[in-house]
């Protein structure tokens, strides 16, 4: 297999982000566009290509949120012009991975860690919340706007100067082909729908002729009776609701996503507490009726004690293989189960905006995060030029 290389682009925010969450999901749909290539059987099996993927991160380091896009390096070009199409006063700056600042070998006798992935509670087809469903975001005024990640930014900005707090969105762009999504989807709305396929009519002269004597109406007529009303007439208001968003979440691209995020800090500063509001954020684009994003038991710092006693014995050396192995998952940007497949999830291009995209200055108020004070500008023409 080549090896690919990637470069980390530190994305820094504008001053005043009056654009709404939408214009993130153009960028999002560009993105898209712009790495999908899947490999064929020769360039898969033989020359060993992959299908690229990208990798959203929002840091907090000592109380600073960053926002990070690691990227295929050949990509950079591209996908630079497809943020400034619409961020045209953000900048993007080319830095060392976060991660290597830290120990790799957390944790250990200075360093601690806790952290889980996510996943959906319900098949891919139904979505989560997305800005469409935060009624203010259409607000003119920034400081009117609902912005789901004002959670984020709360947690991010409690985190001490020997914290950090990692969260990581990997997502790889997918079609109807590479993974047969969309015709679940459209298999779940038919459903939904009580649409239930025509059954193959048989002449049956005795059993016409039966139905004829119970019920006194022709077999024709008892059919249109049955037809008089189509099955999506009888759907209630939340079904139909429960549709449209269905609907709506097939007809985008998607992305095979996996989403995890980790804190860690020395022993003498590391406070359990704070992971409160990172679960606060993720519970916002949770819905009882549509799909939730919940934390995945079987790879999160979590080990609950078992009826086969023996195992409680070795309960701390449990605990810290998997710490270990979902670090190195963090930093190597792999997917839960790897090398194994799974784990991982589809979201479209709009729950991937919602997830991640630009926070205004209400949002994450300085010194929090650091932004562009002003735009950066053309000399004006005229100048001498030596």
């Amino acid at each position: 297999m080549r090896k690919v290389q990637n470069v980390m682009l530190e994305i820094k925010v504008p001053k005043e982000v009056l654009k709404p969450m939408r214009a993130m999901e153009t960028v999002m749909a560009g993105l898209w566009q712009t790495i999908y290539a899947p490999p064929d059987w020769w360039e898969k099996w033989i020359d060993g290509e992959v299908q690229l993927s990208y990798h959203f991160e929002i840091v907090s380091l000592g109380g600073e949120a960053h926002f990070f896009l690691k990227i295929p390096a050949k990509l950079r070009d591209p996908v630079e012009a497809v943020i400034y199409s619409q961020y045209p006063e953000a900048e993007m700056i080319v830095v060392d991975d976060y991660t290597k600042k830290v120990p790799k070998d957390i944790p250990n006798k200075e360093w601690n860690l806790w952290a889980a992935d996510y996943k959906l509670l319900r098949p891919d087809a139904y979505p989560i919340k997305t800005f469409i469903d935060f009624e203010t975001e259409r607000e003119a005024l920034e400081v009117k706007r609902v912005d789901p990640l004002s959670l984020l930014m709360e947690a991010m900005s409690k985190i001490k100067p020997d914290e950090q707090l990692w969260v990581q969105m990997s997502a790889e762009p997918v079609g109807p082909e590479e993974n047969p999504w969309v015709k679940k989807g459209l298999k779940l709305r038919d459903e939904l729908a009580r649409r239930t396929p025509k059954k193959v009519k048989y002449n049956n002269i005795l059993f016409d002729v039966a139905n004829v004597l119970i019920t006194g109406n022709p077999p024709e007529e008892a059919e249109k009776k049955d037809e008089i009303m189509p099955p999506e007439m009888k759907l209630t208001p939340g079904e139909r609701d429960i549709l449209s968003a269905l609907e709506r979440k097939i007809s985008k691209r998607g992305f095979q996503t996996n989403i995890r995020f980790i804190y860690l800090g020395k022993r003498s500063v590391f406070f359990t507490t704070n992971l409160r509001l990172v679960f606060g954020f993720f519970a916002a684009f949770n819905s009882e009726h549509l799909n939730s994003l919940v934390p995945f038991g079987r790879t999160m710092t979590k080990i609950h004690k078992s009826w086969f006693l023996p195992l409680n014995l070795i309960l701390k050396r449990r605990m810290y293989l998997r710490q270990r192995k979902i670090f190195k998952n963090y930093l190597r940007r792999n997917s839960p189960f790897f090398p194994l497949r799974g784990g991982t999830f589809i979201l479209n291009t709009e729950e991937i905006a919602t997830l991640f995209h630009f926070p205004g200055r209400g949002v994450a108020p300085a010194p929090f995060m650091q932004r562009i004070e002003s735009k950066k500008g053309e000399a004006p023409p005229g100048l001498p030029i030596e």
